[in-house]
């Protein structure tokens, strides 16, 4: 077991946890905890899951926030690494028309990961991974991983519409979608069932491009009256869970090759 490896098992011990995975949650330590497992070879995971942004009629507004935990904990229990509080808000242009959406300003949502990156590798890490349950967020995630490259940080993140495309491939059924579609309800009927009612879900799809709008004379946005764009009444816990264990498994190799990955020499002293 590495130094860093035994840090974290000694960490999530003193947690309270009788039997430690190998990960950490951040927020369940001290601080005097914490500086033992923010070393310069541990690898941060950064959940990104909106707790408030409309997902259609048939799954809640927290519905990435659903994701990001779930993902989080099942990442934690398979590879050595510090998690961070998962960040409620980030860029989500698309949905500002339903309400309860909230999103940042795709300068605010770069340098809040900026921000928080900086403020943990002050104390040793370089490497952190973006846990990103979300498809805009990439806009923001980019410059970010750029920003921190000149200050000597490496930032990987999660593209889920290149990682799930060979799955999403295999299982899906609709025309068309990707938002509280059917891969996405699917998921959430794996993750979390009492969170999805099928009775409400619909086939909402009309092929356009831009954010999804209410009104259907609106130029260069995507007409959704529902919120859905895509098939939500094909999912299925099996296709969930299919999607879920693949993106794990995927999650896992990248953050593997994260922590194999050479760190970018500052541009800045």
């Amino acid at each position: 077991m590495t130094g860093f490896a035994a840090a974290l098992a000694l960490a999530a011990l003193s947690a309270g946890q009788a039997s430690a995975p190998p990960g950490v949650l951040l927020e369940e330590l001290t601080w005097v905890e914490a500086e033992r497992v923010l070393t310069p070879d541990a690898v941060v995971v950064l959940p990104i899951g909106a707790a408030s942004k409309e997902h259609g009629p048939h799954l809640k507004l927290k519905n990435d926030w659903i994701l990001a935990e779930y993902l989080k904990n099942r990442v934690r229990d398979r590879a050595s690494v510090v998690i961070a509080p998962t960040l409620a808000y980030h860029f989500y242009p698309a949905f500002a028309e339903y309400p309860g959406s909230i999103s940042l300003r795709q300068e605010t949502a770069r340098d809040l990961v900026v921000d928080v990156c900086w403020s943990l590798a002050r104390f040793g890490p370089r490497r952190f991974y973006a846990l990103n349950t979300g498809v805009s967020t990439v806009r923001a995630l980019a410059p970010a991983a750029e920003i921190l490259q000149r200050e000597g940080v490496l930032l990987r993140y999660t593209d889920l519409l290149k990682v799930l495309a060979p799955v999403e491939k295999q299982v899906a059924r609709q025309e068309g979608g990707t938002h509280a579609d059917e891969i996405e309800t699917s998921m959430i009927l794996y993750m979390s069932p009492s969170d999805v009612d099928m009775a409400k879900a619909v086939n909402d799809y009309h092929p356009g491009s831009g954010g999804l709008t209410r009104d259907p004379a609106k130029a260069g946005m995507t007409y959704s009256p529902t919120g859905v764009f895509g098939d939500a009444t094909l999912a299925t816990a099996e296709k969930g869970r299919r999607v879920t264990e693949f993106l794990i498994d995927a999650m896992l190799r990248e953050i593997e090759q994260l922590r194999r990955s050479p760190l970018p020499a500052p541009s800045r002293p």
